[in-house]
């Protein structure tokens, strides 16, 4: 789906958004749901293409789905996982999150995805899936083979998660099953997107698994049972962040559901959108941002935040003086190299953006409009719609792959700018 121009406004916006459940929470919920001790009902849970391929995923392996009248899930899980041919699409949840799953299986299977996936590192998860006993084929990256045994040994672990938080989540999401448990340690650099393995931690938690942060890079979970639990799925709000920072830039307000009490990074996210020039007003259960449509330029470091590196470069660009970002480095590793992309992307429309060791430095100019490419990534054209409201004539060649976590995100932009 191609937008030949991106929908426009004149401003100041008045709106408010319900943003659907999070991603990151509803695949965590699924997998937990699926090693469980008994079924489990989930409510609110995200219905987009990762979370679509998540569902097939592990049915393949035995577990069973059922949908409910009210909207709910419920979720049992199989006696046996069962091997399976696993499509992880573009889906880096999948692809680190389901291999564990299959190394308890009996038999061989098979994970394969889109081929911008082949490209997105997966080596760290399977080198700890593989000192913890597993058997797998072809290591290094998509396609490979998980030869599962009924059972995985566990025990002492050591990566290099720099490239991903997800490869720590991955592995403690199923620690508890494995004979030894898991002791996990990461023994890169820094370790990116850490609000991630926080969520990973305290889901375990919620559902009586021990583990236990033995030092800021090792994590120790007990063998055990995981215990089934009924979940209702908080907002995504990185994706909720999109829709707040279209005030910095045509002015107005935005409000939308913001949980008092959440793993998600949500204190970061707001504090970007306040470096920027938004106005931030919390009230019980929801968040208001108002903008006067003049963008601050800003230092950056997203460390935390990284899902937000499209958004905040393409508001820098738009911004009132020079701005960095910061903490990044791993994001050449997501979707697509986000770093080259966006400093692509943006020049090709006159911008000055250049790319750092772990970020950006942009340097705002005039742009002008053009083909703003999105090359498969939901998060890049988050990034184009923002500069359309700013910049006539942006056109994105791909707006479809806003599915990924957004079901509907371009009626949900037209809503926000009055415009459905």
């Amino acid at each position: 789906m191609t937008w030949p121009t991106a929908p426009a406004c004149a401003g100041p916006l008045s709106a408010t958004i319900v943003v659907p459940g999070s991603k990151s929470a509803t695949a965590r919920g699924y997998v937990l749901a699926a090693l469980a001790d008994a079924p489990s009902t989930l409510t609110g849970v995200l219905d987009a293409r990762d979370t679509r391929l998540m569902r097939a995923a592990l049915t393949a392996l035995g577990v069973g789905f059922a949908d409910l009248s009210d909207g709910a899930l419920r979720v049992t899980p199989p006696a046996r996982f069962r091997a399976a041919e696993i499509q992880v699409g573009l889906a880096g949840t999948i692809m680190r999150f389901v291999p564990p799953i299959a190394a308890l299986a009996e038999g061989r299977s098979r994970f394969d995805g889109d081929a911008e996936a082949r490209l997105r590192p997966v080596a760290p998860l399977l080198d700890g899936l593989r000192q913890a006993g597993v058997r797998i084929d072809h290591p290094e990256s998509l396609p490979f083979t998980v030869h599962g045994a009924g059972r995985v040994s566990g025990g002492a672990v050591s990566i290099d998660a720099t490239g991903s938080s997800q490869f720590v989540s991955g592995l403690l999401l199923a620690g508890a099953r494995f004979e030894a448990g898991l002791d996990l340690r990461h023994g890169g650099g820094s370790l990116p997107s850490r609000p991630h393995i926080g969520l990973t931690v305290a889901m375990l938690r919620d559902r009586g698994v021990e583990i236990t942060e033995a030092g800021a890079d090792r994590w120790v979970v007990a063998p055990g049972p995981i215990a089934a639990s009924d979940e209702s799925i908080e907002p995504d709000l990185i994706n909720a962040a999109t829709f707040l920072a279209a005030p910095l830039v045509l002015g107005g307000s935005v409000t939308t559901a913001w949980p008092a009490h959440t793993v998600q990074a949500a204190d970061a996210i707001l504090e970007v959108l306040q470096a920027l020039g938004g106005e931030v007003v919390l009230e019980p259960g929801q968040v208001t941002v108002t903008g006067t449509g003049a963008v601050r330029a800003a230092d950056l470091n997203l460390a935390l935040t990284s899902e937000l590196t499209c958004v905040a470069a393409a508001l820098l660009a738009l911004a009132d003086g020079p701005g960095r970002i910061r903490g990044v480095a791993h994001v050449r590793g997501h979707e697509t190299d986000r770093l080259a992309a966006l400093e692509t992307e943006l020049n090709g429309l006159g911008g000055r953006v250049v790319q750092t060791a772990d970020g950006l430095s942009v340097t705002p100019v005039a742009l002008r409009g053009g083909v703003f490419h999105t090359y498969a990534d939901h998060r890049m054209a988050h990034a184009g719609a923002l500069l359309g409201l700013a910049v006539p004539g942006v056109a994105l060649d791909d707006v479809g792959c806003t599915t990924k976590t957004l079901p509907d995100f371009p009626g949900l932009w037209q809503r926000l700018l009055g415009q459905r």
